[in-house]
């Protein structure tokens, strides 16, 4: 069943030594090519061994039991470690997403629903921010368009790991399904008479690109400056320090206002389109291929409602997978690993599926 894993376990061994050449540390770029290789495979190496180990301890305590039936007891009981070393090891075998170990660009849109939305958007960027905090990421807000009663139009931020993590516990291999339409019902603080209001607001997750993964002709790119508009301030409305560049062959725009410079703003707007124009040429990649091991959480609709979250019931439901807490508060603090794991537990049993 796992003849595959052999020729795995050969390259660990041969990254292994790649890694004990300190030559190869001379090059940076390489070395960390490497190691996140190494890290990617040692799990599965381990797991196997264990799974082998289980296997030769079964057969000497048959033979044992042959002779001595109290041992076959332990038989019993080194199957069953060995059944779940099987599961273990398929689910490791699962084919990764390549994107799973990036950072992010999340972008919050406030939706139908006016201020209430851009409340909910604003609720929403706590709940990210809390959940980073949790986690040990580090966040950066790139831009930002508040509302006139609180909350965000429309506001994104960069979200960053601290160093290495293991497989499967990157920025994107977690915050990948958080993608779509989320939908709040409560009562809004404008209401004078207590009726449950639906709203919504649009989450966006990106990959964050480095420049290595998206090559950008400069002659492709269309730069806008403007004035920045919202709250007043140094260099707020006096100065064309806001920047839109449009990539001209997509029709990819991507903004910043938030800066007081111009040359920052155009930085920040690069980074966001750069993010962008890897994230649709990842999803024409998979609609080309029409690769049956997709997800199926990942390819929802970014239309369709993905979750909702009830004030009054203090009930959160992800529409995609059928789950569903009382805990709405709590996850509105930033304890989202619940709501998370049932999309990552999904989608591993799709793809466990299609294989």
């Amino acid at each position: 069943m796992f003849e595959a894993v052999e020729e795995l376990v050969a390259e660990h061994a041969d990254l292994e030594k790649k890694l004990a050449d300190p030559s190869v540390h001379a090059d940076q770029a390489n070395a960390r090519k490497l190691n996140k290789r190494y890290a990617e495979l040692t799990p599965i190496v381990g797991t196997y061994g264990s799974w082998k180990q289980a296997g030769d301890d079964i057969e000497t305590a048959r033979e044992l039991a042959a002779d001595d039936p109290d041992f076959a007891a332990e038989v019993k009981e080194l199957e069953q470690q060995r059944e779940e070393l099987t599961e273990k090891l398929r689910l490791l075998l699962v084919p990764r997403d390549p994107s799973d170990d990036k950072d992010v660009i999340l972008e919050i849109k406030a939706g139908a629903g006016g201020d209430e939305s851009a409340l909910f958007a604003g609720d929403l960027l706590r709940m990210y921010l809390r959940y980073a905090e949790r986690v040990g990421w580090k966040t950066e807000v790139i831009d930002a368009t508040e509302s006139e009663l609180g909350g965000y139009k429309d506001v994104q931020v960069a979200v960053k790991t601290r160093g290495q993590t293991e497989p499967g516990q990157g920025v994107w291999a977690r915050l990948k399904y958080e993608g779509g339409v989320h939908r709040v019902q409560r009562v809004p603080a404008t209401e004078s008479q207590g009726r449950i209001h639906t709203s919504a607001a649009g989450v966006l997750v990106t990959p964050e690109a480095e420049e290595v993964d998206v090559e950008i002709n400069p002659n492709d790119l269309r730069i806008d400056v403007y004035r920045s508009s919202g709250p007043g301030g140094q260099s707020v409305n006096t100065t064309d320090s806001a920047v839109r560049i449009t990539h001209l062959p997509t029709g990819v725009v991507a903004s910043c206002q938030n800066e007081k410079s111009q040359l920052q703003n155009k930085e920040q707007a690069l980074r966001i389109l750069r993010s962008r124009l890897l994230a649709a040429a990842q999803e024409e990649a998979e609609r080309e291929a029409a690769d049956a091991r997709r997800s199926q959480v990942r390819t929802v609709d970014r239309s369709e409602k993905i979750r909702t979250y009830n004030f009054p019931e203090n009930r959160i439901s992800d529409h995609r997978v059928g789950f569903k807490a009382y805990n709405l508060d709590q996850v509105l603090d930033g304890e989202l690993d619940a709501v998370i794991q049932a999309c990552v537990d999904a989608d591993s049993a799709a793809k466990l599926a299609a294989a």
